[in-house]
């Protein structure tokens, strides 16, 4: 085991399909429920509730790993019906959370999607994905792969603050150069984006400047959204941390809104756009027609967690 806080199960289906029109996907896979990485905003906490649990505590100490999650998936690719369409890793759980380190339940995913030729994008906070630089590197000789570094700030508080069990942003950086090195398409998406805390220009600009500085090749961004469930667990380390932020918490989400007011969403993204032009980065990855399979063009993607 990885820990006493890591229970197997066992999976009957991997691949869930997404019909939300504005997502630049389809399909979603997720080899863990739950993370220890313990970001305090993250969207996926709600999921513990549909077993049972709490989205605090419970959602970072009481890991569930798929331990049967290649084989399925290998059966799932070798459906007639299945068309090689992208993946993406990563929506709903970290999977380089710390139980993979033992599990390799991911990098036993890579390989089957290396077999089947089929495009992924990895969204991670972690860095043991350095570790799977060899099947990353194998697979995109033979599909379209990305893999998004998550970093919304580098500022010390602000990350020890709200994601204090994920490794320090230098060091995601850093994994992300190692896997550019290497032959890996890799960039940042600065997300989320925190009201009053890293929405600002200026905190941009040095995300923007330590992804330039590391060899990303695509930078991305998204502002917070706050589901019920997450909510209520992100308002009391808000409350303690940063009080002020409190009274314009409660007017961006007001009503249990998950969603801040679009004028607000577009002024910070508008401002993003300023620093991702100044530095010159795409924001999103390349279009490679000859990695596509005969007749078919597969688009490429950067993917905000």
């Amino acid at each position: 085991m990885a820990g006493a806080d890591v229970q197997e199960i066992y999976c009957k289906t991997l691949l869930n399909k997404i019909d939300v029109p504005r997502f630049p996907f389809k399909w979603t896979m997720n080899p863990y429920r739950g993370c220890r990485h313990a970001c305090t905003y993250c969207y996926a906490r709600p999921t513990h509730e549909f077993l049972g649990m709490d989205a605090g505590k419970e959602f970072e100490s009481r890991v569930f790993a798929k331990v049967n999650a290649p084989e399925v998936l290998r059966k799932e690719l070798q459906r007639r019906s299945w068309r090689r369409e992208h993946i993406a890793i990563g929506t709903a759980s970290d999977p380089y959370e710390p139980a993979e380190a033992e599990y390799k339940i991911t990098r036993r995913l890579l390989k089957v999607l290396r077999d089947f030729h089929n495009p992924v994008t990895i969204t991670t906070k972690g860095v043991l994905v350095r570790r799977d630089a060899d099947i990353l590197a194998e697979l995109s000789q033979v599909a379209d792969v990305h893999v998004n570094f998550s970093i919304g700030t580098i500022n010390e508080k602000a990350w020890r603050t709200m994601e204090p069990g994920t490794p320090r942003p230098e060091a995601r950086l850093e994994a992300m150069q190692y896997l550019v090195e290497n032959g890996v398409s890799a960039g940042v998406n600065m997300a989320p984006l925190l009201p009053g805390i890293s929405d600002d220009e200026a905190n941009m600009q040095a995300v923007a400047e330590a992804a330039f500085n590391h060899k990303a090749q695509y930078l991305s961004a998204n502002v917070l959204n706050l589901k019920p469930g997450a909510k209520e667990w992100f308002f009391p380390l808000l409350k303690e941390s940063y009080p002020h932020l409190i009274p314009g918490y409660n007017r961006l989400f007001v009503n249990n809104n998950t969603y801040a007011p679009q004028q607000y969403t577009e002024s910070v993204m508008e401002a993003f756009d300023r620093v991702r032009r100044q530095w010159n980065l795409p924001e999103r990855a390349k279009v490679q027609e000859n990695m596509a399979p005969k007749g078919q063009l597969q688009m490429q993607f950067a993917f905000a967690a």
